[in-house]
């Protein structure tokens, strides 16, 4: 999360994204990450802090998932996917009102692979209670492949994903050129 995207700490980047949406916004916080409550202090977004944050991703999601309110369905935007737009998050949420019929709706490459963001009805919330392990949702959402809707986002948004210093060199001499 110390990473600068056009100078701005990348989780208050990808806050104000999501918060652009003009959707209520939950930020999942580490307890130990107090540096990362000060750069989402000013934005109109709640932290939550999960608990067991440092098991990876899992914990992250069963730690979160609960403390969100009942809306119908929850997204899950991850804070290292730095390419995704507003209009990703909202073409995501839109499908939900067009396909109504499906239990997750996410993004993905214009090849087809889901990838992120993710918006999730609510009927699957429990199942994030049981999640173990660095995989994510993955458990969760492989089976729902039939009840998914894929949104496609341009330019492999979804699937742009930056988890070492090595991928982060990479995006920036590749964004720097552009």
């Amino acid at each position: 999360m110390r990473e600068l995207v056009d100078g701005i700490p990348l989780l208050r980047r990808q806050t104000s994204v999501a918060v652009a949406t003009e959707h209520p916004v939950f930020v999942a916080l580490a307890p130990d990450a107090p540096n990362h409550l000060d750069l989402i202090a000013d934005i109109d977004a709640t932290p939550l802090v999960a608990a067991n944050a440092a098991e990876g991703i899992s914990g992250t999601l069963r730690g979160a998932i609960p403390k969100l309110p009942q809306t119908g369905a929850f997204m899950i935007m991850l804070a290292d996917l730095v390419a995704l737009t507003t209009q990703d998050l909202l073409a995501v949420l839109n499908a939900r009102t067009t396909y109504p019929d499906h239990l997750v709706w996410r993004g993905a490459t214009s090849d087809g692979l889901a990838g992120h963001p993710i918006l999730i009805d609510d009927t699957l919330r429990p199942d994030f209670a049981k999640l173990r392990g660095d995989e994510g949702g993955q458990s969760i959402l492989r089976p729902l492949r039939d009840q998914t809707h894929l949104v496609t986002l341009a330019d492999q948004r979804a699937r742009l994903d930056l988890d070492t210093p090595e991928d982060w060199t990479a995006w920036r001499s590749t964004f720097s050129q552009k």
